[in-house]
């Protein structure tokens, strides 16, 4: 097997990855952690919403037609029928032609109202009230079905669930939701070099960063990181540790290891415990990338150095928390800016390149793979295009923000 450089386009890669990543379970829980799941199915409304005709204003219900005539200067003058107290259904009341009866904001529309004026516009005399603007039906009220009807969709399934969507189902009355359960993402540390971060690196030693960055990105993404002692470039022990993480993860992130060097084997480990289905991707940072599977689990192989993994991990890595959690609305963050220099790029990959934007500038942050400097320092990534040989200062450009 050597499918090294035999390279594949990042779409490709993606729908790649899609393709072996499907949803996994659903579990039920309360409203009050619904907050940041993923729906599993469809929401409908369990009756109409409000459910009662109702004001927006404070001010007089009225019968619209009783304030054609109504001006400022020559306000209509109306008998009060009482008040609207809120939670009390209208207190029953029922208004005639000609009678108007003050609502708070919120309250329930008596019979026979079909509008209300403000409060700011009437002039209150006791049993007589002054209506002094003309209001049209259906102004300053919302009416019983007019943010959802009984039965009408809500939500639909894949929906990542943002605050404003909680609070929707709460109104719909769904106190128990049910949602995708959150991805187990197994993370396996791999490299001679690799110390753990409490250590003191002796020379050519190298404290693991990856795994921290990956574990950091699968929390990000509303998975659960699970992550494995670093193994040591041997064969046997990638290989206990795959068949561990096999059993407790939904997928699994190997990081280092991917190149041709002697010394790296998570090709050969996986393709004798599953299988390779790319290795190479037209992608800069991130070519040796490897794609396979093992048993039910997507495995993603990425290059050891830490602005390949944030590449790998934002292009490939989030396209397979969103598959494996049945996603289907996540979108990510962008800022429009201006380049400030040119950036060169090869033909025949997709690059990604750090930027730090100053104001609605963005500034390119040059610098090898290797370095974390360029990470702290990036606000996101700009994408140059297979086929593209770079763009130009003063470019309008889309910033993709971390």
């Amino acid at each position: 097997m050597n499918q090294f450089f035999r390279l594949i386009s990042v779409i490709e890669a993606i729908n790649l990855i899609n393709r072996i990543s499907l949803p996994i379970g659903v579990e039920d829980v309360p409203l009050t952690e619904a907050y940041g799941r993923v729906l599993a199915e469809d929401i409908l409304a369990d009756g109409d919403i409000p459910g009662f005709d109702r004001s927006v204003k404070d001010g007089f219900a009225v019968n619209s037609a009783d304030t054609i005539q109504a001006s400022e200067s020559a306000p209509v003058a109306l008998t009060s029928a009482g008040r609207v107290t809120m939670g009390q259904g209208g207190n029953g009341i029922t208004l005639r032609r000609g009678e108007c009866a003050y609502i708070p904001t919120g309250a329930v529309l008596p019979g026979g109202a079909d509008a209300v004026v403000m409060l700011e516009y009437c002039r209150d005399l006791g049993e007589t009230i002054l209506a002094g603007r003309q209001v049209f039906p259906g102004e300053n009220i919302i009416r019983a079905d007019e943010d959802y009807s009984r039965g009408e969709g809500v939500l639909a399934a894949g929906k990542l669930l943002n605050v404003r969507d909680v609070g929707v189902l709460a109104a719909v009355g769904a106190s128990r939701v049910a949602v995708r359960k959150r991805p187990v993402i197994g993370i396996v540390p791999t490299g001679i070099e690799l110390v753990p971060p409490d250590a003191v690196p002796d020379a050519g030693d190298v404290r693991d960063v990856n795994s921290y960055l990956c574990s950091a990105f699968v929390q990000e993404r509303g998975g659960i990181p699970r992550n494995y002692d670093i193994v040591r470039d041997d064969p046997a022990h990638l290989t206990a540790v795959l068949e561990s993480a096999l059993e407790e993860c939904d997928a699994i992130l190997i990081t280092g290891g991917s190149s041709k060097d002697d010394r790296d084997i998570v090709a050969d480990v996986i393709e004798s415990l599953g299988e390779v289905l790319a290795h190479g991707i037209a992608l800069a940072p991130g070519k040796p990338t490897i794609i396979g599977t093992i048993g039910h689990a997507p495995v993603i192989g990425i290059p050891g150095h830490p602005a390949s993994t944030m590449v790998v991990l934002s292009v490939l890595a989030a396209p397979l928390l969103q598959s494996l959690s049945g996603c289907t609305g996540r979108r990510e963050m962008k800022q429009k800016a201006v380049l400030t220099q040119n950036i060169p790029s090869e033909r025949g990959r997709e690059e990604y390149v750090r930027v730090k934007l100053i104001g609605d500038e963005a500034v390119p942050l040059f610098g090898k793979s290797g370095l974390l400097n360029t990470l702290v320092q990036s606000d996101g990534l700009v994408r140059i295009l297979q086929g593209y040989e770079g763009l130009e200062a003063a470019s309008e450009v889309d910033v993709t923000l971390w």
